[in-house]
């Protein structure tokens, strides 16, 4: 644009000099001037926002370093809102007193200070009228007694940010009053800095050091860009209060509580309050670099199906009957004989492969020479949330996260949840956005029925953020950075796309019969546990990413009965999942990953029940099981029972008002149930039990851990094992430990380094298994044991179908016994061993070149098509699809010990 010869760039500069009147005007002229107004954003209109002394950094005091997209439109946005405390104006000339109101149409402007018109507050406020304007110069203003304002008035400190302080006590009688840069502080004889109990009070630009302000509905108040230096803000029964751009330190107890169902009685600031909230642009926040992070997944295109694996046998001996031969000296059998490790424990000393173990199909094999085929299936790791597949953890691989598990926008994240979208648009109680609260005890505490919404804060330093009680239905947080929150006392309410990292304690604590929906959330970095729910907390935990916590990713314990579901927990310093002490609750569809401690570590007398869950490169077990319910059995290091959560002596007064009500979503249980989980390539056993409890393991794929399938340590009540594929471990398929009772049903075993069975338990029962395929024996009956072997389907690869050591007493009865590649016998034991009796046994050799034999009638166990539980997405409404977002992180591997590192929760 080009007016009497003047270049844009010339206008531009000359409009820099105008106020904001004038600047009003001259967008009025014509569309070429508007235009050019509005072209002065980052100059003319950042001078304007910046300059104002009763507002701040438009987003001070979380991100005052970037610049809002309109300089124009944040000024804009806090111009309006300064104005909202005269939209009683409005509803005066409507009324009686129009024709007074008519008469004053100026406001008077009242000087205070040393050589002014007035030389307190107490004495101008005692001559002003309706709305005028009172300015208070730099200087400290101590009143002696409680002030009571009983007309609208705005009240202004002169000059900057503290230059102005006033020590007192306000009692707001009248329906109005504005309060701008000022600084404040309590009076000698009050902590109480400011109340109102039905009009509406509007804070810009203030500070508020050692005192408390109490505002009680039908009550209002509006605070924006003001620092609370150890401050408490009281909310009581208030309709609507809105904190926004505000900042919080030091706080020694809480900085905000938000107490009793928000008030029928609605004050004339209401509209206006609900007007501005819904005019105001919508919070986006920027991705924080602190939540990349890197993970090493293997995504592959296709889903995984069992593998198909031909055993090749080969030999001249005709292995019919029992014996306790042995291979000729220097045979080449000799050569491949299995090395003997503690307690007879066999394990092959062949090269590792990529999926922790090879079908030894094709090994060593001479054409020339008799063989036949047996052919099986082995059931390989599952594929996790969004159809991909977990690789080992390596620095500076990447993740491809599913969608259920991306931190959505706040405005994706109201358009897939109805009641999250109805609680946005229907604002009551307490709004506070874009705020911090740093380095004090409490952040904001919601009770007693009180309703909060909270947006784009970050809580950092505190012992808690946020803590919602007594039938608290507030916590709709969306986008909340670096908070921890607490959920207590039937405390309900939805905590929604939260990034919670570096607390000192917990991400999230539940207790007391606290029940809220935690969903979409991202835990990372907290020196605790990511959540705890204890103290008969409940909850619905879904599609959240918990890693790299200090303590387990999520701890139960004490009557804590949550229902765990379709998580992320992974790179946490100790266990993934801590179930402990009268810990229950459901544990279903997570993804358990490269933890340094356990998968999953539970106490069986909490009666827990993990299903459906792909535990996978943890440091230690993928799934442990201990007891200590008769206090003979010795806990591992770490894993001891906790001091309680309680704070300030508040547990009784928690623990009443108790909801009484059935749970669709717990299905209560009577004995630990660890049923149709991926449990693979983990540093220890698949699964560990030391228990006197019973368990049952049902349905379960265990494949390629570091050690053993399952180790049954301690069993003194029965562990029931059915239906599980167990293959490809580095050592044996299942070991027994003495004195063990174990129930072993239906159950395929193959390709495990080791034995398939290794027992010395005083009562195993071994009935309906495939034991294929195992470089050890198929079963290997040490001493003093006490075991029943049913109707099997048994081969070893190496060595003895079944090999009975020393004085073992053994019913062996009704199984079909598969001869083995060396030249070794099918079936082993001492002579004289009378305990052992052999029944109805059906003994395969190879007759001729080429036979392949399948195991048919019934086919390859274990029957998983029609046993397998897949995660309950539907419950959420939520579709895992393959859609995925790349984040990046350190990633620290191994593990130190054979015992979890778990700390106990303070």
């Amino acid at each position: 644009m080009e007016a009497g010869g003047l270049p844009l760039e010339l206008w531009r500069m000359i409009l820099a000099y105008l106020h904001l009147p004038d600047l009003g005007r001259c967008s009025l002229v014509c569309r070429a001037w508007y235009e050019l107004i509005l072209s002065l954003d980052s100059t003319r209109w950042r001078q304007l926002c910046l300059g104002c002394t009763e507002c701040r950094h438009p987003n001070w005091p979380n991100q005052p370093d970037v610049e809002p997209e309109s300089w124009r439109e944040a000024f804009k946005q806090h111009y309006l809102a300064s104005k909202t405390w005269t939209k009683n104006a409005l509803d005066l000339e409507s009324s009686v007193c129009f024709s007074l109101f008519r008469r004053r149409r100026e406001r008077r402007t009242l000087s205070v200070g040393p050589g002014h018109e007035f030389d307190s507050l107490g004495s101008a406020l005692a001559m002003a009228s309706l709305y005028d304007r009172i300015v208070l110069f730099p200087g400290v203003y101590e009143e002696q007694g409680e002030i009571i304002l009983k007309v609208p008035v705005e009240i202004v400190g002169q000059g900057k940010l503290g230059e102005v302080a006033l020590l007192a006590s306000i009692d707001q009688h009248c329906s109005t009053t504005r309060l701008c840069n000022l600084v404040f502080m309590p009076a000698w004889f009050s902590p109480i800095m400011y109340k109102t109990t039905s009009g509406h009070v509007q804070f810009d630009n203030c500070n508020f050091e050692n005192g408390h302000i109490q505002v009680h509905g039908p009550g209002t108040c509006q605070v924006k860009f003001c620092t609370f230096k150890n401050t408490h803000i009281f909310l009581h029964n208030v309709p609507l209060c809105v904190l926004e751009n505000c900042e919080f330190v030091g706080s020694e107890n809480n900085s905000v509580t938000v107490e009793g169902h928000p008030s029928a009685d609605k004050n004339w600031a209401y509209k206006y309050l609900l007007g501005l909230i819904k005019s105001s642009p919508t919070f986006l926040p920027t991705e924080d670099s602190d939540f990349l992070m890197s993970l090493d997944l293997e995504s592959r295109d296709q889903a995984w199906s069992p593998k198909t694996c031909d055993i090749v046998i080969e030999g001249s001996q005709s292995p019919t009957s029992p014996a306790s031969s042995s291979p000729k000296p220097g045979s080449k059998a000799g050569s491949q004989e299995a090395e003997v490790g503690s307690d007879g424990e066999r394990v092959a000393q062949t090269p590792d492969s990529s999926d922790g173990g090879l079908s030894p199909s094709g090994e060593d094999e001479d054409e020339d020479q008799l063989m036949y085929r047996l052919s099986y299936q082995v059931q390989g790791p599952r594929p996790v949330l969004g159809g991909s597949f977990l690789g080992p953890p390596l620095p500076g691989a990447s993740i491809q996260l599913p969608s259920c598990l991306v931190l959505n926008s706040l405005q994706q994240e109201l358009q897939k949840d109805k009641e999250a979208m109805a609680l946005a648009n229907s604002v009551q109680g307490c709004l506070i956005r874009k705020c911090l609260f740093r380095d004090g005890k409490g952040g904001v505490f919601v009770c007693s029925h009180g309703r909060a919404k909270m947006e784009g804060n970050i809580f950092r330093n505190l012992t808690y953020a946020v803590r919602c009680i007594h039938n608290s239905k507030c916590n709709q947080i969306h986008h909340g950075l670096r908070s921890g929150i607490v959920v207590l006392g039937n405390g309900k309410g939805i905590i929604r796309n939260n990034q919670i990292f570096s607390n000192k304690e917990a991400g999230i604590y539940i207790l007391y019969h606290g029940n809220p929906i935690v969903s979409g959330n991202h835990i990372f970095k907290g020196r605790a546990a990511g959540i705890a729910v204890n103290e008969n907390g409940k909850g619905l935990i879904t599609e959240n990413v918990i890693r790299e916590n200090q303590w387990g990713g999520v701890d139960i314990r004490r009557g804590g009965i949550p229902v765990l579901r379709s998580n992320l927990i992974c790179f946490g310093y100790s266990d993934g999942v801590v179930v402990g002490d009268e810990g229950k609750g459901l544990i279903e569809g997570n993804t358990i990953y490269a933890n340094k401690g356990c998968g999953v570590w539970m106490m069986s007398s909490s009666l827990p029940h993990v299903t459906s869950n792909h535990v996978s490169y943890n440091g230690l077990y993928g799934v442990a099981v201990f007891s200590q319910k008769d206090g003979s059995s010795e806990l591992p290091r770490g894993h001891r029972a906790q001091e309680n959560f309680s704070e300030d002596g508040d547990a009784i007064l928690w623990e009443t008002e108790l909801e009484k009500e059935d749970d669709p979503l717990r299905r209560p249980i009577t004995i630990a149930l660890v049923e149709s989980n991926s449990i693979n390539h983990n540093g220890a056993s698949g699964l560990y039990v030391q228990s006197s409890e019973a368990l049952h393991v049902i349905t379960n794929v265990i494949h390629a851990n570091g050690d053993r399938g399952i180790t049954v340590a301690q069993s003194s009540q029965p562990t029931r094992v059915a239906n599980n594929s167990i293959s490809c471990n580095r050592q044996s398929g299942v070991k027994v430990e003495a004195q063990c009772k174990v129930e072993l049903r239906g159950n395929g075993i193959y390709d495990n380094r080791g034995h398939g069975i290794i027992t010395k338990g005083d009562s195993t029962i071994v009935i309906e298994n495939d034991i294929i395929g195992n470089r050890g024996s198929g079963l290997q009956l040490l001493p003093r044991s006490d075991t029943k072997v049913i109707k099997n389907r048994i081969h070893s690869f190496r060595a003895y179908g079944i090999a009975v050591r020393g004085r073992a007493k053994a019913l062996v009865q009704e199984n079909i016994i598969f001869q083995g590649k060396t030249n070794k016998t099918i079936f082993q034991q001492i002579s004289n061993n009378r305990e052992c009796v052999m029944q109805n046994n059906k003994f395969l050799v190879f007759k001729k070149k080429s036979d392949t034999w399948r195991l048919v009638n019934p086919p390859a166990r274990p029957h998983l098509e029609t046993s397998l539980r897949r995660p309950s997405v539907a419950h959420n409404g939520q579709k895992v699809t393959a859609m995925a977002t790349r984040i990046t992180a350190r990633v620290e591997g191994g593990y130190h010990s054979n015992r979890s590192v778990f700390c106990t929760i303070l």
